[in-house]
Protein backbone atom coordinates (compact mmCIF):
# COMPACT_ATOMS: atom_id res chain seq x y z
CA UNK A 1 0.00 0.00 0.00
CA UNK A 2 1.48 3.35 -0.98
CA UNK A 3 2.14 6.18 1.46
CA UNK A 4 -0.82 8.48 1.89
CA UNK A 5 -3.28 5.80 0.77
CA UNK A 6 -5.81 5.18 3.54
CA UNK A 7 -6.74 1.62 4.40
CA UNK A 8 -10.38 0.94 3.73
CA UNK A 9 -12.07 -1.59 5.97
CA UNK A 10 -14.97 -3.35 4.31
CA UNK A 11 -15.69 -5.78 7.17
CA UNK A 12 -19.46 -6.20 7.69
CA UNK A 13 -20.20 -5.17 4.11
CA UNK A 14 -21.65 -6.99 1.14
CA UNK A 15 -19.67 -7.33 -2.06
CA UNK A 16 -22.06 -7.58 -5.00
CA UNK A 17 -20.56 -9.03 -8.18
CA UNK A 18 -20.95 -6.85 -11.23
CA UNK A 19 -22.51 -8.54 -14.29
CA UNK A 20 -19.14 -8.77 -16.07
CA UNK A 21 -17.54 -10.87 -13.31
CA UNK A 22 -15.62 -13.54 -15.21
CA UNK A 23 -14.68 -15.79 -12.28
CA UNK A 24 -17.35 -18.51 -12.21
CA UNK A 25 -17.04 -18.79 -8.43
CA UNK A 26 -18.31 -15.23 -8.08
CA UNK A 27 -20.53 -14.49 -11.10
CA UNK A 28 -23.84 -13.29 -9.65
CA UNK A 29 -22.53 -13.63 -6.10
CA UNK A 30 -23.16 -11.65 -2.95
CA UNK A 31 -20.30 -12.00 -0.46
CA UNK A 32 -20.49 -11.03 3.21
CA UNK A 33 -17.06 -9.74 4.26
CA UNK A 34 -16.10 -11.06 7.69
CA UNK A 35 -12.63 -9.52 7.78
CA UNK A 36 -10.70 -6.96 5.75
CA UNK A 37 -7.23 -5.80 6.76
CA UNK A 38 -4.03 -4.67 5.08
CA UNK A 39 -3.16 -8.38 4.82
CA UNK A 40 -6.24 -9.31 2.77
CA UNK A 41 -9.91 -10.18 3.11
CA UNK A 42 -12.13 -13.12 4.03
CA UNK A 43 -15.80 -13.43 3.12
CA UNK A 44 -18.63 -15.90 2.67
CA UNK A 45 -20.80 -16.17 -0.45
CA UNK A 46 -24.40 -15.94 0.83
CA UNK A 47 -26.39 -16.88 -2.28
CA UNK A 48 -25.02 -20.26 -3.44
CA UNK A 49 -26.83 -23.11 -1.66
CA UNK A 50 -25.43 -26.61 -2.05
CA UNK A 51 -27.40 -29.86 -2.10
CA UNK A 52 -26.28 -30.56 1.49
CA UNK A 53 -28.63 -29.53 4.30
CA UNK A 54 -27.84 -28.99 7.98
CA UNK A 55 -29.10 -32.45 8.92
CA UNK A 56 -26.76 -34.08 6.34
CA UNK A 57 -23.82 -31.99 7.53
CA UNK A 58 -24.40 -32.84 11.18
CA UNK A 59 -24.62 -36.55 10.33
CA UNK A 60 -21.29 -36.32 8.47
CA UNK A 61 -19.62 -34.97 11.62
CA UNK A 62 -21.33 -37.55 13.87
CA UNK A 63 -23.74 -35.15 15.56
CA UNK A 64 -27.51 -35.28 15.84
CA UNK A 65 -29.54 -32.15 15.20
CA UNK A 66 -32.37 -31.57 17.64
CA UNK A 67 -33.44 -28.23 16.15
CA UNK A 68 -36.16 -28.98 13.60
CA UNK A 69 -36.08 -25.31 12.50
CA UNK A 70 -32.59 -25.91 11.09
CA UNK A 71 -32.66 -29.49 9.73
CA UNK A 72 -33.70 -28.73 6.15
CA UNK A 73 -31.75 -25.48 5.74
CA UNK A 74 -29.09 -25.65 3.04
CA UNK A 75 -25.38 -25.43 3.63
CA UNK A 76 -23.87 -22.86 1.25
CA UNK A 77 -20.80 -22.72 -0.99
CA UNK A 78 -18.90 -20.00 0.86
CA UNK A 79 -16.13 -19.68 -1.69
CA UNK A 80 -13.37 -21.67 -3.38
CA UNK A 81 -10.90 -21.74 -0.44
CA UNK A 82 -10.91 -24.67 2.04
CA UNK A 83 -14.16 -26.13 0.69
CA UNK A 84 -13.85 -29.12 3.02
CA UNK A 85 -14.05 -26.85 6.09
CA UNK A 86 -17.19 -25.44 7.69
CA UNK A 87 -17.71 -21.77 8.51
CA UNK A 88 -20.62 -20.74 10.76
CA UNK A 89 -21.88 -17.16 10.58
CA UNK A 90 -24.18 -16.37 13.50
CA UNK A 91 -25.63 -13.78 15.84
CA UNK A 92 -23.38 -12.53 18.59
CA UNK A 93 -24.02 -14.33 21.84
CA UNK A 94 -23.85 -11.12 23.85
CA UNK A 95 -23.32 -12.11 27.47
CA UNK A 96 -21.72 -15.42 26.52
CA UNK A 97 -18.49 -13.74 25.45
CA UNK A 98 -16.02 -16.16 23.88
CA UNK A 99 -18.57 -18.98 24.07
CA UNK A 100 -16.96 -20.69 21.06
CA UNK A 101 -13.31 -21.18 20.30
CA UNK A 102 -12.08 -19.95 16.92
CA UNK A 103 -14.68 -17.16 16.69
CA UNK A 104 -14.10 -13.94 14.82
CA UNK A 105 -16.19 -11.06 16.15
CA UNK A 106 -17.25 -8.87 13.25
CA UNK A 107 -18.03 -5.19 13.72
CA UNK A 108 -21.80 -4.92 13.48
CA UNK A 109 -22.71 -7.77 15.82
CA UNK A 110 -22.18 -11.01 13.88
CA UNK A 111 -19.59 -13.67 14.55
CA UNK A 112 -17.97 -16.27 12.33
CA UNK A 113 -16.91 -19.51 14.00
CA UNK A 114 -14.88 -22.39 12.57
CA UNK A 115 -14.81 -24.71 15.58
CA UNK A 116 -16.94 -27.75 16.21
CA UNK A 117 -18.26 -26.44 19.54
CA UNK A 118 -20.83 -24.20 17.84
CA UNK A 119 -22.18 -27.25 15.96
CA UNK A 120 -22.29 -29.21 19.23
CA UNK A 121 -24.34 -26.45 20.87
CA UNK A 122 -26.75 -26.41 17.93
CA UNK A 123 -27.04 -30.19 17.97
CA UNK A 124 -28.33 -30.07 21.56
CA UNK A 125 -30.97 -27.44 20.79
CA UNK A 126 -28.88 -24.47 21.93
CA UNK A 127 -26.42 -22.20 20.22
CA UNK A 128 -27.05 -18.97 18.36
CA UNK A 129 -30.59 -18.09 17.30
CA UNK A 130 -29.69 -17.19 13.71
CA UNK A 131 -27.11 -19.30 11.91
CA UNK A 132 -25.71 -19.61 8.37
CA UNK A 133 -23.26 -22.38 7.45
CA UNK A 134 -20.91 -22.57 4.47
CA UNK A 135 -18.30 -24.96 3.19
CA UNK A 136 -15.33 -22.91 2.07
CA UNK A 137 -14.73 -19.18 1.99
CA UNK A 138 -13.72 -16.42 -0.38
CA UNK A 139 -10.26 -15.02 0.22
CA UNK A 140 -8.17 -12.19 -1.19
CA UNK A 141 -4.49 -11.44 -0.63
CA UNK A 142 -3.11 -8.04 0.33
CA UNK A 143 -4.38 -5.42 -2.16
CA UNK A 144 -6.23 -7.96 -4.33
CA UNK A 145 -9.76 -6.96 -3.31
CA UNK A 146 -8.92 -3.27 -3.62
CA UNK A 147 -7.70 -3.92 -7.19
CA UNK A 148 -10.93 -5.80 -8.05
CA UNK A 149 -13.00 -2.93 -6.63
CA UNK A 150 -10.90 -0.45 -8.60
CA UNK A 151 -11.59 -2.33 -11.83
CA UNK A 152 -15.36 -2.31 -11.16
CA UNK A 153 -15.60 -6.02 -10.40
CA UNK A 154 -17.69 -5.43 -7.28
CA UNK A 155 -20.10 -3.00 -5.68
CA UNK A 156 -19.99 -2.74 -1.90
CA UNK A 157 -22.54 -1.66 0.68
CA UNK A 158 -23.03 -1.97 4.44
CA UNK A 159 -24.45 -5.41 5.17
CA UNK A 160 -27.96 -6.02 6.44
CA UNK A 161 -28.07 -9.28 8.46
CA UNK A 162 -31.72 -9.84 7.52
CA UNK A 163 -30.63 -10.49 3.93
CA UNK A 164 -28.33 -13.28 5.12
CA UNK A 165 -30.70 -14.93 7.58
CA UNK A 166 -34.24 -14.08 6.47
CA UNK A 167 -34.32 -13.31 2.74
CA UNK A 168 -35.01 -16.19 0.30
CA UNK A 169 -31.80 -17.07 -1.54
CA UNK A 170 -33.13 -16.13 -4.98
CA UNK A 171 -33.83 -12.57 -3.73
CA UNK A 172 -30.51 -11.88 -1.97
CA UNK A 173 -28.68 -10.36 -4.96
CA UNK A 174 -31.51 -7.94 -5.72
CA UNK A 175 -32.04 -7.11 -2.03
CA UNK A 176 -28.33 -6.34 -1.62
CA UNK A 177 -28.50 -4.06 -4.67
CA UNK A 178 -31.56 -2.33 -3.23
CA UNK A 179 -29.43 -1.24 -0.25
CA UNK A 180 -27.63 0.97 -2.80
CA UNK A 181 -30.94 2.22 -4.21
CA UNK A 182 -30.43 0.46 -7.54
CA UNK A 183 -31.80 -2.57 -9.32
CA UNK A 184 -30.22 -5.07 -11.68
CA UNK A 185 -31.46 -3.30 -14.82
CA UNK A 186 -29.34 -0.25 -13.91
CA UNK A 187 -26.07 -2.20 -14.03
CA UNK A 188 -23.86 -2.17 -17.12
CA UNK A 189 -23.49 -5.49 -18.94
CA UNK A 190 -19.71 -5.63 -18.52
CA UNK A 191 -17.38 -4.54 -15.76
CA UNK A 192 -15.56 -1.32 -16.54
CA UNK A 193 -18.13 -0.02 -19.05
CA UNK A 194 -20.72 2.66 -18.38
Amino acid sequence: MSEGQALINLSNQFLIAMPGMEDGNFAGAVVYLCEHTEHGALGLVINRPTDINFKNLFEKVDLSLDREDLASRPVYFGGPVQTERGFVLHDSLGGEANAYSSSLKIAGGLEMTTSRDVLEALSHGGGPRRVFITLGYAGWGAGQLEAELGSNGWLNVNAEPGIIFDTPVEQRYDQALSLLGIDRSMLPGEAGHA
